[in-house]
């Protein structure tokens, strides 16, 4: 007999294992269904840790995080285990630089509790760093890091434990709505909902299009160093901050870092954008460029000498873009048991617990309270008649 489910979530990386874990704590009979191996290294979610932080250049993510910051909490006393690290958290570069100048302003807009700092504040606080002339930093204790890896497993076993149906190496090969609901086909089973959560991640846009839904996503495959500092007492949290580079120049776009406080990790080093973007996942090249490794060090080397060490690992992992870089959280317009969860493009990940409740609210309520104004399908694609 065919199993039925209340909801299926297709995709088990950041966003659809907060999904199923919101879903379940709700009650409802759900199954979560992964192409590849659960934590596998492949899409956007693996690995040790990725920035949290409230400091954002549009309020509606300040927001937005005012709102997760105590759902992370809420998941790491139920897991019983550490998923955040406090750090503080720095951007820093040239005021008039129109990034740092729309950060600046959206923190005021929001209230945020911050402080800016000049050239000389930095250099007491942080002397790791040495910044060019004029150069000024906008400062956030509560920046910090997420455990990425662990969190996804924690949402996945704490749905588990209440009964979410998980399984992986299972690629979902059509999704057929209907009016009684929707039918889910894999290569072994057909699986039935009520509702379906579609977070395929940067598998996202062909699982879109059989639904008549045209969304142009980009997939961007980046990289990611970790190197060893001379002295790593001077790189750990609390002593060295996650900071934000803001600048566009021979080192991409926007050059960022993350401390961490085990020394054979390293610095996590790299860069937002800038890399050559491909249509599917099947075009993606996970082959590490040195050249790349060696430029990151090189801003290192300018900026922050004593990090510039040697590299204790590198790997490439994917960004999903929407052309204005804002998320998809939304119904399909036709069939809205059909919710959708895609386009996290890069800066998605803090927000992963958040999404995921959005995501299940829309699924059982039809509605979110939260603000989505930002991440409306409508706003770039058509649907097919």
């Amino acid at each position: 007999m065919a199993q039925h489910f209340d909801v299926i979530v297709i995709g088990a990386g950041g966003v659809g294992s907060a999904a199923a874990y919101y879903l379940s704590k709700a009650g409802k009979k759900v199954l979560l269904l992964e192409q590849f191996e659960l934590n596998h290294q492949n899409g956007s979610s693996y690995g040790y840790s990725r920035v949290i932080r409230y400091t954002y250049d549009n309020p509606i993510y300040v927001d937005l995080m005012r709102a997760a910051y105590p759902l992370w909490f809420a998941l790491q006393e139920e897991a019983g285990e550490s998923l955040y690290v406090k750090t503080g958290g720095l951007d820093f570069g040239l005021p008039d630089t129109d990034t740092f100048r729309q950060m600046k302003a959206s923190l005021d807009a929001s209230n945020l509790d911050y402080e800016h700092l000049d050239q000389a504040d930095i250099a007491q606080r942080y002397p790791q760093f040495a910044l060019d002339d004029g150069m000024e930093g906008l400062f956030h204790a509560d920046t910090g890091l997420l455990r990425a890896s662990r969190c996804v497993l924690a949402h996945t076993r704490l749905a588990q434990a209440r009964g979410a149906t998980v399984i992986d190496h299972t690629p979902v090969l059509k999704v057929v709505p209907s009016d009684s609901g929707v039918a889910v086909h894999t290569e072994r089973e057909v699986f039935y909902c009520d509702r379906i959560i579609l977070t395929a991640g940067s598998w996202a846009k062909d699982l879109l299009a059989a639904q008549g839904i045209d969304l142009p996503l980009k997939i961007m495959p980046c990289q990611l160093g970790f190197y060893q500092p001379s002295r790593a007492a001077d790189f750990e949290p609390g002593t060295f901050p996650v900071f934000f580079a803001h600048m566009n120049g021979p080192y991409g776009e926007m050059p960022y870092g993350i401390p961490h406080e085990d020394p054979s990790i390293g610095l996590k080093i790299t860069t937002f954008y800038g890399w050559d973007t491909v249509d599917t996942p099947d075009q993606v090249d996970y082959t590490p460029s040195p050249a790349w490794t060696e430029r990151i060090r090189a801003f290192a080397q300018q900026y922050i000498p004593a990090a510039a060490g040697p590299l204790i690992s590198t790997r490439r992992c994917l960004y999903t873009l929407t052309p204005d870089k804002h998320f998809v959280v939304d119904q399909h317009p036709n069939h809205p048991q059909v919710v959708i969860g895609a386009g996290f493009s890069g800066h998605g990940f803090k927000f992963t617990t958040l999404m995921g409740k959005m995501l299940a609210d829309l699924a059982i309520e039809g509605r979110t309270a939260h603000d989505t104004s930002l991440f409306k399908l409508e706003r770039f694609q058509l649907v097919a008649a």
